[in-house]
Formats: structure tokens, sequence, C-alpha cells
């Protein structure tokens, strides 16, 4: 099977993801804001390392969490009633990124060009992050792309045990009270299938993208809390 090639500086456009034969489905372009936020409105999201050429995928099946399905486990109940943590919306969002990729084997898909589409999208209002702090450090954080009335959360860190996981149950709940009950997370893993994490068919994920993509939710003064 030949994956499309995309030539860099063309128009932003991408191969129907609902005809793709795989989970990947193009190669090449490259990571112009516009072409990557109309790529996430298409159900297509840019991954991989520095040194390779441009790899847009759409995965099937694709993983999802739905604000109903949040599992939290009675330890992480715990970690919430301390409350030994304060939250913050779009404070530092390169910040939190870069943190995202130290000490991952997956980090090396978080490179300077990734960055940068990334933090001008931040700063149009398309992508956000998360962050948790201990006093004046950063001790966990999250970030991804909003389309719409879904978020695809893209990466989270941690420097103090369980503060990724605050920072994602913060997330989730924040955004839920927005008006975002679901959050593309793209690929699944044992971690993320013990907090409630679902897999829905590529087709239904892109059709409920469809819907909702274009409702507007204003995220820019989102006051982040793990309350349900």
């Amino acid at each position: 099977m030949t994956i499309p090639y995309i030539a860099p500086g063309s128009p932003p456009a991408f191969p129907d993801p609902v005809a793709a034969t795989d989970d990947l489905v193009a190669v090449g372009a490259d990571l112009e804001p516009e072409r990557v936020l109309f790529g996430y409105e298409l159900g297509i999201f840019p991954w991989y390392g520095e040194d390779e050429l441009p790899l847009w995928w759409c995965p099937d099946p694709r993983a999802v969490l739905h604000a109903n399905d949040l599992h939290v486990s009675r330890s992480m109940k715990r970690v919430l009633a301390r409350h030994d943590f304060r939250l913050t919306w779009n404070h530092c969002f390169e910040r939190v990124m870069r943190e995202c990729s130290r000490d991952r084997p997956d980090g090396m898909w978080i490179h300077d060009d990734m960055v940068t589409s990334y933090v001008e999208l931040h700063g149009r209002g398309h992508a956000h992050s998360l962050e948790v702090w201990n006093g004046d450090r950063l001790v966990g954080g999250i970030y991804g792309v909003q389309c719409g009335s879904l978020f695809a959360a893209e990466s989270k860190f941690h420097r103090v045990t369980d503060m990724s996981k605050v920072a994602l149950i913060a997330l989730v709940r924040s955004l839920e009270r927005a008006g975002i009950d679901l959050i593309d997370v793209q690929l699944m893993t044992p971690h993320l299938a013990s907090l409630g994490v679902t897999e829905w068919p590529r087709a239904r994920y892109l059709a409920h993208l469809d819907r909702v993509k274009s409702i507007p939710v204003d995220l820019s003064s989102l006051e982040p809390s793990v309350s349900p």
C-alpha cells in the first residue's frame, strides 16, 4: 500500500481518513499551524521523530475518554482530598510541552518544530495547557488542542508521583463544566484503560468529531479544578 505524500508548502489538505486503510494516512507536508489545525479537525494528527519526514495519523480504533467514564481510584481520591497542589490554566504552555518531552521514550516526537507550531496554535487560542504546582514548582501538566466541543489531549508529565493523573482528572472535570465531555487521547495504553478510556471505531470517532468541531466553547477563562 502506498501512503499519500504531501509536498511541503502546499495548501492544507489531507486524504479522507474515512477511506484510509491504515492508521498512517499521509507523509510529508509541514507543521504550519493552519495545516496542523486543519488536520485535527479531520481527526488527523502529526507524530514523528525529529529526523523523519512528517507522519500524519488517524488511528483505528481511537482511544477516547468520556467524562462520565472517568475512573478515580481510591488512592487517587486520597491524593485529591489532600489537595497539596494548585492548578493553573494556560500559564506556561511551552514549558509544559518541553517538560512532556523530557525523560520519556516517546518524548522524541515533541521536538522543536512541533513546539513552535503548537505554541503558535496556543497563541491563537486553539491549544491549551493545564499546570499542577507545589508552591512555585511545576510538578505536573497536560496540553492539547481544542476542536469545538472536543479536546485532543496530546501529552502529560509529572515530576511528583500522581501529579500527571491530577492534571488529567482536573482537565476532564474542568472541560466538562465548560461544555466539553469527550477527550481524544488517540492511542490506548493499559494506564489509560485504568482511568476509564475506551476505544471507538475510527468511523464513529470521525462522525462525532464532524458533529462537534464547529460548536463554540470558550476556554479562555477556564478555572481548573479537580471537583466533580
